[in-house]
C-alpha cells in the first residue's frame, strides 16, 4: 500500500511540515506540584515524539481560574514558563516544531481546584460531566462530578479574553512556535457556543452572532499578540457528551470557520466523535466546512494510516493528528511509513504517574 500523500511535505505559515501526521493534544497529568510547573520529564516525552510534522501539547490552563484537572500544566506563571522552555528547546533540538494548546475549562471543574469556589461558565446550569482530581489523602485520581457553576459577568469575560492574550504571549517567551485555542470538548469556549450551556441575555449570549463573540474576541486577542500565522484553534463540531448536544451547533461552527479564514488563522483543529455511537462526521460537513475554511485543516479521531490518505487526498484536510498511537509509539511517523507493526498503549498510565507509561515507551530499533 502507498501512502505518498500522508509524507508529502507541507507548509504551514513559516513551518515546513516534512509530512501530515500530527501529534494531537493528550491530558497526560504529569505536571511538578505545587505550581503546575512542567519538568525534564515533560521535555524528554515531547522530544522523543519531535519527529511529528507538528506537536500539539497537552491543554494548559490560562490562569488558575481557567484549571479542571489534577496535576495539568498552566502558562500562567514564570515558573511554568520556565518549564515549558525546557520542552521547547528539547523539542527543536530534534528538530520538531510545536504548538502550545491554551485552555480555560469553564465549568468543567470543581471548586477544589478553586478555593471553594464554583467554577464558572457563560450560565449557571446543572450538567452532567466529571472531571479527574486527585484526592490529596490519598493520593489516587478518581472522576469527580461537576457542580452547576456560576454565571461570568460582563467583566470577568473581558477579564478572560485578556488572559487569553496574555498565555499567547507567554507561549511565544516559553519557544513554542504557536498556539492552539482549545475550543471543543465542552471547555469554556465551547459552552459560549451552544445553546444548551449559553442561555445569557447579554451580547454574549441568545442569536448565534452573539454566542460566536467570545471565540471572536479571544481569537483576534491572540492573533494581534502574536500573528495569526501562529494562531489556531481546535473546535468539536459533533459532540453532544457534556451537556453539549446543540441543535444549532453546525451552522454556529461553519460560522465560525468563515471568521477563521477571513482572520488568516494558522489552522483550523477539527476533533470528530470518536465514542461508540457518536454522530457521523459527515462528508457534506467536511465540503461545507471546507468551502468556508480554505487554510490548513487537521483532522482528528481514531484514523488509521489509510483513512488518514483518504481525507487528506479527497481534500476534506490537510493534516491528521493522532494522539493514543502517539503515546505508545513515539516513532510513530517512521512506523506508518514502513509499515512496522503499533505497539499498544497501557491505558492505566495516560493520567499522573510518572515515567512509566509516559517515556518508557521504545521506538522501533534502528
Amino acid at each position: 500500500m502507498s501512502l505518498s500523500t500522508l509524507f508529502k511535505p507541507f507548509q504551514l505559515g513559516e513551518l515546513t511540515l516534512p509530512h501530515r501526521i500530527v501529534m494531537a493534544p493528550m491530558t497526560r497529568a504529569r505536571s511538578a506540584q505545587p505550581g503546575d510547573i512542567p519538568t525534564e520529564l515533560n521535555a524528554r516525552h515531547y522530544a522523543q515524539r519531535a519527529s511529528a510534522a507538528l506537536i500539539v501539547t497537552e491543554a494548559s490552563q490560562i490562569s488558575p481560574q481557567g484549571k479542571g484537572y489534577s496535576f495539568t500544566p498552566g502558562i500562567h506563571s514564570a515558573e511554568q514558563v520556565q518549564g515549558w522552555r525546557q520542552v521547547t528547546e528539547a523539542v527543536h533540538a530534534q528538530g520538531g516544531r510545536i504548538f502550545l494548546q491554551l485552555w480555560h475549562v469553564g465549568r468543567m471543574s470543581h471548586p477544589d481546584f478553586h478555593d471553594g469556589a464554583l467554577p464558572v461558565a457563560p450560565s449557571a446550569l446543572p450538567f452532567d460531566g466529571a472531571i479527574w482530581k486527585v484526592d490529596p489523602a490519598t493520593g489516587q485520581g478518581a472522576m469527580v462530578a461537576c457542580p452547576t457553576p456560576r454565571e461570568l459577568t460582563r467583566e470577568e469575560i473581558h477579564a478572560i479574553v485578556a488572559d487569553f492574550r496574555a498565555a499567547a504571549r507567554r507561549a511565544m517567551d516559553a519557544g513554542f512556535d504557536g498556539v492552539e485555542v482549545h475550543g471543543a470538548n465542552g471547555y469554556l469556549i465551547d459552552q459560549f457556543l451552544r445553546t444548551t450551556s449559553n442561555q445569557r441575555q447579554d451580547e454574549y449570549g441568545g442569536s448565534r452572532e452573539n454566542r460566536l463573540r467570545f471565540l471572536k474576541e479571544v481569537m483576534s486577542a491572540i492573533s494581534e499578540e502574536i500573528g495569526p500565522a501562529r494562531s489556531a484553534i481546535r473546535l468539536a463540531p459533533f459532540l453532544t457528551a457534556r451537556g453539549m448536544d446543540c441543535p444549532d451547533i453546525l451552522p454556529t461552527i461553519l460560522e465560525a470557520a468563515a471568521f477563521l479564514q477571513q482572520q488568516g488563522m494558522a489552522y483550523l483543529h477539527l476533533v470528530e466523535a470518536d465514542w461508540d455511537d457518536a454522530p457521523e462526521f459527515t462528508e457534506e460537513f467536511r465540503r461545507e466546512i471546507r468551502a468556508r475554511f480554505t487554510r490548513p485543516i487537521i483532522v482528528a479521531g481514531q484514523y488509521n494510516a489509510e483513512r488518514a490518505q483518504w481525507v487528506i487526498e479527497q481534500g476534506y484536510a490537510d493534516l491528521v493528528a493522532f494522539g493514543r498511537p502517539f503515546v505508545a509509539n513515539p516513532d510513530l511517523p517512521r512506523r506508518i511509513a514502513e509499515q512496522l507493526p503499533l505497539a499498544d498503549l497501557d491505558p492505566a498510565t495516560l493520567f499522573g504517574g510518572n515515567e512509566v507509561g509516559y517515556t518508557d515507551y521504545p521506538a522501533w530499533p534502528a
